[in-house]
């Protein structure tokens, strides 16, 4: 799940204050919700469609409307939660059993179609889902994507899919369905965990397979709270509680989600008590922030792997060294102290220690600070005497990559840019195009808990967030191996050999291995923000 964390002063922001306050006076049903009522921030989402929501702020929104199959619990193993049962004997044919008397807000049943339903929509190659690369393992997926003529992949130029449904989905009853696997993965449970395996109901579609129009903007799920309105863009999304809920009951009535571009504003808002949850500190206040909030700062693990990668399908960054060489010109040592003041980890790997299968130094001397070695591959390889690096100007990157660009340019002696993209939405939107926007800040938050997810979305030929061309065939083997291994242990050997090519070809630039730096306002407490950087929803309480 891409981390993006970016931020918008929102409009509005006294009537969301005194939302967020509550009133006094005569104690009706309206005056009781707003008292119990919270502000979250967020940045905008790019997409709401779960199987096209692949960044954090759309992932936190979804986990207040919808109610998942499975969670995980405190080490990271699933736990079912929308399901009775999740079954297999073979790793391969899976079957899961729902939860009686769940229903969506509009009053519509939870039902097996509508897992199967959403899911084939988001597998369909030309409906161009970000997630649709999830769904890849379940049987008949290949048929479901266009193919043009060359053999290549693209809904633009390619004719029909074989087909719209994937084999692999059958309905038993109306609160039992099967998946089968293309291989067996011992992992699949863990995977349904994930956003894109949310269900959707009848009113999501005007025709099979087809959203209707508007939709997006007042989502329809089967979680505890449900949109109150439509989507703001740039400014909230507004939700309540869901009366006479089946699951897990919030202990809050209303959460509205203020929509930030400004990481900084929102500390300002944090502080002066009209926004209750900011997931992350800005740098700019992460030394003032023990003072301005006590012990209403926290730290918490997070699974966030934050990095640059590199355009491999332009020509100046497709040779090996050059990337090599810039990996080795940064020291991350001295930007996580620096600028971080300790709070973040210096990554000289692609997995996070988060998950099961972490090395330390895998990334060994490609990632080890080299000015002098790294100014002489840089050198021999011809490398750009010029480079840019995007970021989106609403996460609170600029000071990092900053300083990062002035080690490149001490250790290389090039000219190294830092260039703002206003929001996160509209970075992605120019790097899925393939636009040239030089060298990519890009971060990752784990969708579910294991090491493959560190790898096959990220790096693999077609993976769901891999925007800079990487391609490597015996990468995309490992990784298909693990997943179809017996036991764990296999699994993470594959996984293993597969983050070792990586060390190789350097896709990408690890820096920083994160933890959440959060604060909340004093009208809240119990307020925790989880390894996926998102905050608690049911845990998270109102003071008296």
């Amino acid at each position: 799940m891409l981390g993006n964390r970016p931020w918008k002063m929102a409009v509005g922001a006294t009537a969301i204050a005194l939302l967020a306050a509550g009133c006094s006076g005569s104690g009706s049903e309206d005056t009781d919700t707003a008292s119990k009522s919270i502000v979250v921030g967020i940045g905008e989402p790019q997409h709401l469609i779960p199987s096209n929501t692949t960044e954090t702020g759309g992932a936190q929104v979804l986990a207040a409307l919808f109610y998942p199959l499975v969670d995980f619990d405190e080490q990271s193993k699933p736990v079912e939660v929308g399901a009775e049962s999740i079954t297999s004997d073979d790793n391969k044919v899976w079957t899961v059993k729902l939860k009686p008397g769940f229903t969506f807000s509009n009053g519509e049943p939870v039902v097996s179609d509508n897992y199967i339903d959403a899911w084939n929509y988001g597998a369909y190659g030309p409906n161009a889902q970000g997630a649709s690369y999830f769904y890849e393992r379940i049987e008949g997926y290949a048929d479901l994507q266009s193919v043009d003529p060359d053999g290549e992949e693209g809904p633009k130029k390619a004719p029909e899919p074989k087909a719209k449904a994937l084999t692999g989905l059958k309905k038993v009853d109306d609160t039992t369905f099967t998946v089968t696997l293309s291989t067996p993965f011992a992992g699949w449970e863990s995977v349904m965990g994930y956003t894109a395996f949310l269900p959707l109901p009848k009113a999501a579609f005007s025709a099979p397979g087809v959203i209707a129009d508007g939709f997006e903007d007042a989502i329809i799920g089967n979680g505890p709270f449900k949109m109150k309105g439509t989507w703001e863009h740039d400014s909230q999304i507004a939700t309540e509680k869901v009366d006479g809920f089946k699951g897990n009951v919030p202990k809050v009535d209303a959460v509205t989600f203020k929509i930030y571009q400004d990481q900084k504003a929102e500390y300002a808002d944090l502080t002066a008590g009209n926004v209750d949850v900011q997931t992350a500190i800005p740098i700019e206040s992460l030394a003032a922030a023990p003072g301005d909030l006590g012990d209403r700062f926290q730290k918490s693990p997070s699974s966030s792997f934050q990095f640059v990668g590199f355009p491999t399908f332009q020509k100046e960054f497709s040779n090996v060294d050059v990337r090599r060489a810039l990996s080795m010109a940064v020291n991350r040592q001295e930007m996580t102290d620096q600028i971080f003041l300790g709070s973040q980890t210096p990554a000289t790997g692609f997995v996070s220690p988060a998950v099961a299968g972490y090395r330390e130094n895998t990334c060994g001397d490609n990632c080890k600070y080299d000015a002098a070695a790294a100014k002489a591959l840089y050198d021999k390889a011809n490398g750009p005497k010029e480079i840019n690096i995007t970021y989106n100007a609403d996460g609170g990157h600029k000071a990092w990559v900053d300083a990062m660009c002035n080690q490149i340019n001490k250790s290389l002696g090039i000219k190294c840019t830092g260039t703002p993209e206003p929001k996160f939405a509209d970075l992605l939107t120019k790097v899925e195009k393939k636009q040239k926007v030089g060298l990519i800040r890009l971060g990752w938050v784990m969708d579910y808990p294991l090491m493959e997810n560190y790898l096959g979305p990220l790096y693999a030929t077609g993976g769901s967030s891999n925007y800079y061309g990487y391609s490597n065939p015996a990468f995309d083997s490992l990784v298909k191996e693990g997943s179809a291994a017996k036991t764990t242990d296999e699994a993470i050997a594959k996984w293993q050999a597969a983050e070792d090519i990586l060390a190789k070809d350097m896709p990408v630039i690890p820096l920083r291995f994160g933890q959440n730096t959060y604060g909340f306002s004093e009208k809240v407490k119990n307020v925790t923000v989880d390894i996926f950087t998102k905050v608690d929803l049911y845990k998270i309480e109102v003071n008296s």
